[in-house]
């Protein structure tokens, strides 16, 4: 059935975790209530967050910045590999490393993942049912956050591969009724002052 009216989703990786992820740094926590703060004048109905510390924490900071938006646990915004592509779909030149930086990822990311992607388009993508526009959040992961990037764009399945999304970043898709998906904003900052925008990226990609 398709929807009749436009869904808003907000994406958002969570903010800086610690070497072994199992908690927010400093700045990962600054960087969520920041995000919470920039959210406070959009009409978020949910936030879902996966279920991993590092998405959990992040999700309740903005929770406390905001009034009265449910917070709910979902298991498709976990982490995980959305897509293992076969070697003939990429690009010659790099197919071999491609192929084996996915090798290195658990084996229950690699068999689990493709059908949590599923679940996670079905789940958060597309128009709605009603009358009214739905705006929710999804704090998520690195990986499904190019998972539905690239969806939205109708890219190959392996293009989620490549793209980088920071700590606390904002993206926002439309999806209204009759159209294609529009990427409103993607990988946005803008709330986080320049310290805190600085550890969102690689050592390679800050300047």
């Amino acid at each position: 059935m398709t929807g009749t009216a436009t869904r808003y989703l907000y994406l958002t990786r969570h903010g800086e975790s610690s070497p072994d992820e199992s908690e927010l740094t400093e700045s990962g926590r600054r960087q969520a209530v920041l995000l919470g703060q920039r959210l406070r004048g959009c009409p978020l109905t949910a936030i879902h967050h996966g279920p991993l510390p590092r998405a959990t924490q992040t999700a309740r900071l903005i929770h406390e910045q905001l009034d009265g938006v449910p917070l709910q646990v979902s298991e498709p915004a976990g982490d995980y590999v959305p897509y293992l592509p076969e070697r003939h779909e990429l690009p010659p030149e790099s197919a071999d490393a491609m192929v084996a930086r996915l090798a290195e990822f658990p084996a229950q990311e690699r068999e689990q993942g493709p059908e949590l992607a599923r679940q996670a388009l079905v789940r958060f993508t597309g128009a709605v049912d009603g009358d009214r526009p739905r705006h929710e959040l999804v704090v998520t992961h690195n990986f499904l956050t190019s998972w539905l990037v690239r969806d939205a764009l109708d890219a190959p399945k392996w293009r989620w591969m490549g793209l980088y999304h920071a700590n606390a970043a904002l993206t926002v898709i439309k999806y209204e009724p009759g159209r294609p998906a529009a990427v409103l904003l993607y990988n946005d900052t803008g709330h986080l002052p320049t310290e805190l925008r600085a550890a969102c990226f690689p050592a390679e990609l800050r300047i």
